[in-house]
């Protein structure tokens, strides 16, 4: 008998060692070519996933990128569209599922945080992107419960089956390894994935992460518009201000992290006195600020606040150094235009945020930032929001998480990276946490690209070598983008339906057009200036030596100052919960 155990025991190690060897020469995957026709995929039985009416709509050869690729364009019922990319030359036998930013409502095939990852541009990986159950011009989306699902986590995860299947049918070989890579809100479906289906991805970009869905359009958009009002509804502050006061920040704060360079690698550290900036007596040279524009200017900080209890209402509001970026966003040209934030805003409390939902008519005047108005914004929370920090399923399935954000993002506070962060090391255990997730902070990067400071960034291939070879990351090289560089990834659709250029101005009450081309591939410039990020809470400081326009002149050292607590009315919404459908 002990024989025969002491045997067993041998074959079921052999059958391990065996089981594990194609994930140890992971990165060697052979290259495959198609077994079937792109065309045969229309037969491809989609019900099973999504029901009734699912189906593949159409199929095409096409040549994206100096490459043929099969494009299939399908439905999962009821109205969930995607588009999934399959490489006709060469598979890599990798997937990656784009994000969509916004309230999306349209597929965009455009990869991020990514910039000269090789087994991306090579055209080897297939490519899929939802969107997510909804139309862009269909504002009124969220009167649709089912709507609401699909784009709360349905629509992600059945596109994710879906391909999966189509990827095995047209190979006749399933994906080796699948990644999801997403900001803004393509953060937010990021940490979902993970969240809500462990299995459904090896790794997981989540970029500036919507993860505080409710409240960050609500509460937080809202806030940054009304507070920037005067009675007659324009702007104190415009867009002529902000290279004031962001220089105002920096003579206090660029120091802190051991280089004048124009970045605040440290904003944590970061207290200026802003009442540097009031006028004094008699002064009005546009070189200062009057009592009422720096009384704004600190609401816009601070955040909204329940105005009996004082309690903060969101994680925080923009970081010190990101004065730049609100341009577009919550700070207008001109004191009459609109701007971004009350667009996202309003279409989100209108149709999306409450569970009645209120008059097509409602403003932001009406808006009340109180604990009430929080309580029911609340009451969808466990649909929407991606907070949950009990990833103990996604990493038992062996899934790599890397969490980024830009120090100088407008849109979203990097404080909600940073809070879900500390609550998976709360909830799990900070060593635990490290066995599988990493959260980067960018200086001087806006949202989801661009900036003053080095945005161009790969971490597909640092998560990649994590899932197949085992290999944690450390410090990961960002590159300066040239001022030509524009990446649409994750970036919010505006009330026309069209994609901010970035974060700027707005002609004649609409955001500037930008394309959505499907995969068009970050590239680093020659000569760029290069810096490393390292894995929170270090930052990157130069050595004080060497050339500091290159990665190599930077060491790692630990910030300052650590906030591991963040108290707000939301707080408990880092505790595990159960989510709702």
């Amino acid at each position: 008998m002990k024989n025969k155990l002491f045997y067993g025991l041998q074959l079921l190690s052999l059958l391990a060692v065996f089981l594990i060897l194609p994930e140890a020469h992971a990165a060697n995957l052979a290259m495959m070519k198609p077994a079937v026709s792109c065309d045969s995929l229309k037969s491809t039985d989609l019900t099973e996933i999504g029901g009734k009416g699912s189906q593949v709509n159409s199929t095409s050869v096409i040549k994206l990128n100096n490459a043929q690729w099969c494009k299939v364009e399908g439905t999962l019922a009821p109205e969930i569209s995607f588009r999934l990319l399959l490489p006709a030359d060469s598979w890599n036998q990798r997937y990656m599922q784009v994000g969509c930013g916004g309230l999306c409502g349209s597929i965009t095939l455009q990869p991020g945080a990514a910039a000269g990852c090789a087994p991306l541009n090579s055209n080897g990986f297939a490519v899929a992107a939802t969107n997510m159950g909804h139309r862009e011009e269909e504002a009124d989306w969220g009167n649709d419960s089912q709507k609401r699902s699909d784009f709360a986590w349905r629509g992600q995860h059945l596109t994710a089956l879906a391909a999966k299947k189509l990827i095995a049918a047209f190979y006749q070989k399933p994906a080796a390894f699948a990644y999801f890579n997403g900001c803004s809100d393509g953060g937010r479906e990021a940490l979902m994935e993970a969240q809500r289906f462990p299995h459904d991805f090896n790794g997981i970009i989540a970029g500036a992460a919507a993860m505080n869905f409710q409240v960050q359009n609500a509460m937080y958009h809202a806030w940054q518009v009304v507070s920037n009002r005067d009675k007659d509804g324009n702007a104190l502050l415009t867009s002529k201000d902000l290279p004031l006061i962001h220089q105002a920040v920096l003579n206090q704060c660029d120091a802190l992290d051991g280089q004048k360079d124009g970045l605040i690698a440290a904003p944590e550290a970061c207290h200026p006195n802003l009442d540097v900036l009031r006028c004094k007596a008699g002064q009005q040279d546009g070189k200062c600020l009057s009592n009422v524009q720096l009384t704004a200017l600190k609401k816009l900080y601070d955040g909204p606040r329940d105005a009996k209890t004082g309690r903060k209402l969101i994680v925080g509001g923009p970081q010190y150094g990101s004065e730049l970026a609100w341009q577009g966003v919550f700070i207008p040209e001109e004191k009459s235009q609109p701007v971004m934030s009350s667009m996202i805003s309003l279409s989100s409390l209108r149709y999306v945020n409450f569970v009645t939902n209120p008059a097509p008519s409602f403003t932001l005047n009406e808006l009340k930032f109180d604990q009430k108005t929080f309580d029911e914004l609340s009451k969808l929370h466990s649909l929407y929001d991606a907070t949950n920090p009990d990833l103990r399923a996604f990493a038992k399935a062996g899934g790599k998480l890397i969490i980024w954000h830009g120090w100088a993002d407008p849109h979203i506070s990097p404080l909600n990276s940073i809070a879900y962060h500390n609550a998976l090391g709360k909830e799990i255990g900070a060593s635990q946490r490290q066995a599988f997730e990493r959260l980067y902070l960018l200086p001087g990067v806006y949202h989801c690209s661009n900036g003053e400071g080095p945005s161009l960034v790969d971490f597909l291939t640092p998560v990649m070598n994590w899932v197949e070879k085992g290999q944690a990351p450390d410090a990961v090289t960002a590159w300066q983008a040239s001022p030509q560089q524009k990446n649409s990834f994750g970036q919010p659709v505006g009330a026309d339906g069209k994609l901010p250029l970035k974060a700027s101005p707005m002609q004649g009450g609409k955001p500037p057009v930008m394309e959505r081309p499907d995969m068009k591939l970050e590239t680093i410039p020659s000569n760029a200036a290069s810096r490393p990020v390292y894995p929170y809470p270090q930052y990157a400081v130069w050595n004080g030596k060497d050339n500091v326009m290159q990665a190599a002149s930077y060491v790692p050292k630990t910030l300052p100052v650590i906030n591991k607590h963040y108290d707000w009315a939301g707080s408990h919404f880092y505790q595990p919960y159960q989510f709702s459908h």
